[in-house]
């Protein structure tokens, strides 16, 4: 049965790995499937908050159509079906900066443009993360970095340690950074960020961010849950996202998501 009460039909936004996507089984809950089925069904819309490039999102086939919208790439490339909504790519001297930095200190980073993806100064870590980690068969998908080179960069993801990172961010006065992983971060700039990306998603579509709920478990959904009128943090999220999170649900291996959607009301 269908509700039409307003408080059930919200904006939900959800990142991938680590609260759709299970770390354990690289697959989304049946739970989870079931939960989002039936909160489209009561009248909300579901939206995708990712770290992930477009190339990169391949593990949402079990809901893909039930989703509206997409936040992509930290808030970097927002789109909902073939109509882009937002593109904020990285000043091209601070590009130069990011480049030059990791020719420096030896280390490797993936290069997300707007046109391609490709590896600056590819090492084994990039594959042992993204492939056997994150389940990304990056072979299918990258192209020569000097190729990406060519356009405007939306990100750059640098297999550094937070120390590393710590005293490169200065450096970057119109770039953010947001780590979701402990081998690396996703550097955006500084107008890309998933709450900024779902505050273009709510401008175009017409609704308003009190009545959006962002669920996350990394360092990069922190603007997601603080901009959306309700934030929840999953069970297995880093302690700084529970400290700020509107709302503290189970794991994404313990029903997290429909705990949560049944916890506000969006399902029965």
């Amino acid at each position: 049965m269908i509700r039409n009460t307003n408080h059930t039909q919200k904006a939900l936004f959800f990142d991938i790995d680590g609260t759709l996507v299970s770390f354990k089984t690289h697959r989304i809950p049946e739970s989870t499937v079931l939960a989002l089925t039936e909160a489209k069904r009561n009248g909300s819309k579901i939206y995708i908050s990712t770290g992930r490039p477009i190339q990169f999102i391949m593990n949402l086939g079990q809901i893909e159509h039930l989703i509206d919208g997409y936040v992509t790439t930290n808030g970097a490339r927002c789109f909902i079906g073939d109509k882009t909504i937002s593109i904020n790519a990285i000043p091209h001297n601070e590009v130069e900066i990011l480049l030059k930095d990791a020719k420096l200190k030896d280390y490797c980073s993936i290069v997300v443009g707007v046109d391609g993806i490709g590896i600056f100064n590819e090492k084994p870590i990039a594959n042992e993360i993204f492939v056997e980690s994150l389940a990304v068969p990056m072979t299918n998908i990258l192209i020569p970095v000097e190729q990406v080179l060519k356009g405007d960069i939306l990100q750059f993801s640098p297999f550094i340690d937070k120390e590393t990172e710590d005293k490169l961010m200065p450096q970057l006065k119109h770039c953010v950074s947001g780590r979701w992983h402990p081998k690396f971060t996703d550097i955006t700039a500084e107008k890309a960020d998933k709450g900024k990306g779902i505050l273009a998603l709510a401008q175009h579509e017409g609704f308003d961010m009190s009545n959006c709920i962002g669920f996350g478990d990394g360092g990069n959904d922190t603007t997601m849950i603080k901009d959306c009128g309700i934030g929840v943090a999953m069970g297995n999220a880093i302690p700084e996202l529970k400290a700020i999170a509107d709302y503290v649900t189970s794991s994404v291996d313990e029903d997290g998501i429909a705990n949560a959607l049944r916890h506000f009301g969006i399902i029965e």
